[in-house]
This record gives C-alpha cells, structure tokens and sequence, in this order.
C-alpha cells in the first residue's frame, strides 16, 4: 500500500540504507492473483467488479465459539455489505492474495542472491507464535531477529533507535486487501496490546481470572482467549515444520 511504502523509504533513508522501489501489481495480474479473488467474491457478491474494495474479517475467538470469517466489500458510490465466507471462497480469496506476500519475498531473494546477502525476516513474537504469515512468503527468511519480541516490545525497540514518529505509531495492519484492516480484525481476538499480555500470561501460567483482570474483560472471554491462542497454535504448527522426507539423509544433519 502507499502507507506502507512510504513507512518502508523513511526507515531506509533514516538509517542510510540503498533501496529500490518495485512495483509487483503487473506480476499479480499476470500471474491470476486477482481473476482468482474476484471469481471468489462474486460467488457471494455477483455484482462485484474491480472497482469494489474488499476486505476479510474475523470472529469468534472472542465468544468461545470456532473462529469464521465474514466477506466485506465496498461499491463505488460506498455502500458497504458484509456476508459469511464459505470455507471454498475463503480458502481461494486467501490462496489468491498470498501470491502478494510469496511474490515480495521472491523479489528479496533475488536481490539477495545477486548481492550474495541473508534475507532478514520481521515477524514478532505474536506473529510467530500464532503462525501470522504466508509460508514461503513473509514467513520465509534466513534471520529472524525480532521472532523472541512481543509487538510492545519491538514498539519500545524502535523508540529506543529513535526511528521517526510516524514509524513508532504506526497501527499494523495486515496491508493486504484494499480496504481499511486492522490484525485484530483479520486474525487476533484482540487489539495486539492486549494480545501481547495474553500471549505472556499463557506463557508464564497466569489465570485465566489474572488475565480476565488484566484487560478489564470477563473470566470467560479471558479463557476464550487463551483457548484461541492454542487452536491457533495447532492450527499453523505445519507452518513452522520442515519438508517431510521419506526416508533421512543422515550426511545432512544439521
């Protein structure tokens, strides 16, 4: 996105770093990342074109109930409409706009390789943790430095390298579909301020009650958190996973 973007050549001019602006919208569309959404979104909204925006959203977690997505779209003229995503149109809209984060990876390692350079990888302790990425896309790396940091922390991090404002206040956003999306919608029960302390509540074998207090939100729901946290744990543990061989190649352990 354009935010994005601009976040992006602020923090390289900020600490001198060479970069290169590269604009993958014609690889998308050549590739049928957005034929194979749209075909997707117009199974539940006919009347959609490109010139709607869209977004995914979450619910669920929060309640104690299993965790579904609603489909958001916007018309022109504005009109906003929001309906269930079938577990088929879901999985294809999300096959689709994961060729954006593959396709930015794919670009970095060919940098990488020409320049015979490491590829550094962003993802904090939340995300890691609860497997927010694509697999062979933002997921993959060589290094991943800040994977041990909550989101709080990597927040203070970058206050104490005093990068610009603008960075440091930053609200995450998943910055893949085209309308406004905050994480929490797309994938946490909560605010990542508040995730962050239940991730580390769960972590350090804190009550559901101590948590519940914490937040200022019911026992209950507070238990609904800690449970979606371990479903999603399950869930993304293949993410994390190595190829599977059929048989070990013992020269090659590392």
């Amino acid at each position: 996105s354009g935010f994005s973007t601009a976040r992006g050549k602020q923090l390289a001019e900020h600490h001198g770093i060479a970069y290169e602006k590269f604009d993958i919208a014609e690889t998308l569309d050549a590739i049928g990342c957005y034929r194979w959404r749209d075909e997707a979104i117009k199974k539940i909204f006919p009347a959609y074109t490109d010139a709607w925006k869209n977004k995914i959203i979450i619910s669920g977690g929060l309640e104690g109930r299993v965790n579904h997505f609603q489909l958001v779209v916007q018309s022109p003229d504005g009109k906003t409409q929001q309906e269930r995503l079938p577990l088929k149109e879901y999985l294809q809209i999300v096959a689709a706009t994961n060729f954006k984060q593959r396709i930015r990876k794919t670009v970095e390692y060919f940098h990488a390789d020409r320049m015979n350079y490491a590829v550094v990888g962003t993802p904090n302790r939340l995300e890691y943790d609860q497997g927010f990425f694509v697999k062979n896309g933002d997921g993959s790396a060589d290094v991943k430095p800040i994977a041990h940091l909550y989101k709080t922390q990597v927040y203070a991090l970058a206050r104490h390298m005093k990068l610009p404002e603008e960075i440091c206040a930053a609200i995450p956003t998943t910055d893949t579909y085209s309308l406004p999306q905050g994480q929490d919608e797309f994938y946490f029960a909560l605010p990542y301020q508040q995730m962050d302390i239940a991730l580390w509540a769960l972590n350090h074998g804190r009550s559901a009650a101590e948590l519940a207090k914490a937040l200022s939100i019911a026992e209950a729901q507070a238990q609904h958190v800690y449970n979606d946290i371990e479903a999603k744990r399950r869930s993304t543990r293949y993410m994390h996973l190595k190829p599977v061989l059929v048989e070990g190649v013992d020269e090659l352990k590392f």
